[in-house]
């Protein structure tokens, strides 16, 4: 939790203080605590991440990997914020901070619940078409990998990257490469 929900909640900062002498809650980053004795998940990065910028949306390489339609471990997390959005500054977890306008920034938006935490991901087919847009951040490699396994995997269908990639004015760069992997039949 943030600080000021665990204020909101009614705790005072002498008790918070007390509860961190204790060992009952840790603090994982500036502002940012939990139960010392909470199972970590293998997202867990992500449900902070989400803590600390509530306007941000896991996305390219976080989100593949969590939709489980690349190989591919992120040494930091992708995170998605507005144009004219303030850049967050805090040291763990590591993150990569991508912008994207407001449109893009509100299509193919899902929320996920991980660790008790509702963490905005883009969709499977909203995050491959991020991948081509910005593959020369995350390499066109991964890109491929990603449309080849969602297309493998049955989770989306054709027509909702092209709607993805027109939206987002990529269409013309993702054509040939989707059209490749639907002919090959994935």
């Amino acid at each position: 939790m943030r600080r000021i929900e665990l204020s909101d909640a009614g705790i005072h900062p002498e008790t918070l203080a007390r509860m961190l002498r204790d060992r009952t809650l840790t603090r994982v980053t500036r502002g940012l605590y939990q139960l010392a004795d909470a199972e970590v998940t293998t997202p867990h990065d992500l449900a902070e991440v989400a803590k600390l910028v509530p306007k941000g949306v896991i996305c390219l390489v976080s989100a593949l990997q969590f939709h489980d339609l690349t190989l591919q471990t992120p040494g930091r997390v992708w995170l998605a914020i507005g144009p004219k959005a303030r850049k967050p500054k805090f040291d763990h977890p590591p993150t990569r901070i991508v912008r994207f306008g407001p449109q893009s920034l509100c299509l193919g938006v899902q929320t996920h619940t991980v660790d008790g935490v509702s963490v905005p991901i883009f969709d499977p087919a909203k995050t491959v078409v991020d991948c081509f847009r910005f593959r020369q951040h995350v390499g066109l490699d991964v890109a491929l990998e990603g449309l080849h396994n969602v297309m493998r995997s049955g989770k989306v269908k054709p027509a909702q990257i092209v709607r993805y990639a027109r939206d987002t004015r990529i269409w013309s760069v993702l054509r040939p490469y989707l059209e490749t992997v639907v002919a090959d039949g994935a």
